[in-house]
């Protein structure tokens, strides 16, 4: 008899708190320790750490880290702020902006998470009845060797 693994996401609200991206990156490593996507860690984490930095900067209200399997052997990392803004490097059709200089101490990001994600996106949240509105940005990695 062939076992059916259940679905599951996990979503971690956070507060703007210069503590929260650390947090969130905890909480992604065990998650994906607890489903055996140890593989997948490294991207995973990355990925995060840069839509985490990015709602932490540029946001000032809560945020939250949203992870989830998807098909076929994909992981789908996500981060919601509640700014509906949509970086360049995510708007659909939209281009990058410049690399930024050597000596540059930030703007590198997007090009970080185009260069390790197989996939990028955004849904922007219109503010409906329970929901807040905002964005959710997300970015793609494969996982176990899969192409």
């Amino acid at each position: 008899m062939a076992t059916v693994s259940p679905s599951w996401a996990y979503t971690l609200q956070l507060p703007h708190d210069p503590r929260a991206p650390g947090i969130a990156r905890a909480t992604l490593r065990t998650v994906l320790a607890a489903h055996g996507l140890t593989d997948v860690t490294p991207t995973a984490e990355l990925l995060a750490a840069e839509l985490l930095a990015n709602a932490h900067r540029h946001t000032a209200g809560p945020y939250a880290l949203r992870v989830r399997p998807m098909e076929p052997g994909r992981l789908r990392v996500a981060v919601w702020d509640n700014d509906p803004r949509v970086p360049p490097g995510f708007a659909a059709g939209g281009d990058l902006p410049a690399v930024p200089p050597d000596d540059a101490e930030g703007g590198r990001g997007l090009h970080l998470i185009r260069s390790c994600a197989d996939s990028v996106g955004v849904s922007v949240l219109r503010e409906l009845g329970a929901s807040k509105g905002g964005k959710l940005l997300w970015a793609e990695c494969q996982w176990g060797g899969l192409t």
